[in-house]
């Protein structure tokens, strides 16, 4: 028989690659997805049967120490409360985007009759399936240009019990307007690309290698491609006094908001995430 302590500072100590501080929050995941641990049975050393069921720790520490990431390892990472099956298909969902999640549940959580919400970019689904879940009025439909990522998405919102509308659609397509139709909503949400590739390079691998990079960039000459097709399909299909939200790079706030500004967009915010940087635009259709 082991410790829950022991099996802690071993993994620890293994793990390459990572601050100190991130060593133990993914060895922490570790122990809570193998062996239902928390932070309080490492910290009183609780005892681990030797009959415990326990994955191959050296392959563990291995695919950790080759970058992978370690929600890919444990097949799920927890968003607004929520754990999401994720792949190499899809981005990791970060704790960036519940903060524009969180936007969104503020502004339309007290119940005023239908809410049709778009999410553009869905990726794991994890926008579109929490807005799913706690706005009850809301009737969520989620796009993506990957069919690997939707079906990551639909997965997810099968076992998270949402109902939420995924489709095969891309925002840049010329004719995207027009396959939608007379279809109006309350509210466009999108986390784009929005990466530069000059950016790359100050990026980790387990970032670099395991995420899917169109997901993440865009080319330096057109940083705010998906922001002009995002806002200027918001113009012709947001409702009157509807509103777009979306993730931004912290290096291009001013110039995203001018974006919206441009399109006639009014009540322009541009927002900052817990850390102090630029990182979401609110605006509203006039």
């Amino acid at each position: 028989m082991t410790s829950a302590r022991l099996l802690f500072d071993y993994l620890t100590n293994r793990i390459q690659n990572y601050p100190q501080k991130e060593k133990q929050a993914i060895v922490h995941m570790l122990l809570n997805h193998y062996l239902r641990l928390n932070n309080v049975d490492v910290l009183v050393d609780r005892p681990i049967p030797t009959d415990a069921l326990q994955p191959d720790w050296n392959k563990v520490i291995e695919r950790l120490n080759d970058n992978e990431p370690v929600q890919h390892i444990i097949g799920s990472e927890e968003f607004c409360g929520l754990k999401f099956t994720v792949s190499s298909a899809v981005l990791i969902p970060r704790p960036e985007t519940e903060e524009l999640v969180r936007l969104i549940t503020r502004d339309y959580g007290e119940p005023d009759g239908r809410v049709d919400i778009l999410d553009i970019g869905t990726g794991s689904g994890c926008i579109a399936i929490v807005l799913a879940r706690f706005i009850p009025h809301a009737a969520v439909t989620g796009w993506d240009v990957s069919e690997k990522a939707l079906d990551v998405a639909r997965a997810n919102a099968q076992r998270l019990m949402a109902s939420v509308t995924f489709e095969n659609r891309d925002i840049l397509d010329s004719q995207i307007s027009h396959l939608v139709g007379d279809t109006r909503y309350d509210c466009i949400v999108s986390n784009p690309p929005y990466v530069t590739y000059s950016e790359a390079e100050q990026m980790r691998p387990n970032v670099l290698r395991f995420e899917p990079h169109e997901a993440l960039f865009v080319e330096d000459s057109s940083p705010l491609l998906f922001y002009q097709a995002i806002a200027s399909f918001g113009k012709k299909h947001l409702k009157v006094g509807g509103r777009c939200y979306v993730e931004i790079n912290e290096h291009f706030g001013p110039q995203t908001s001018e974006v919206f500004t441009n399109q006639g967009y009014k009540n322009v915010s541009l927002l900052k995430d817990i850390h102090g940087k630029n990182r979401f635009i609110r605006a509203e259709i006039a």
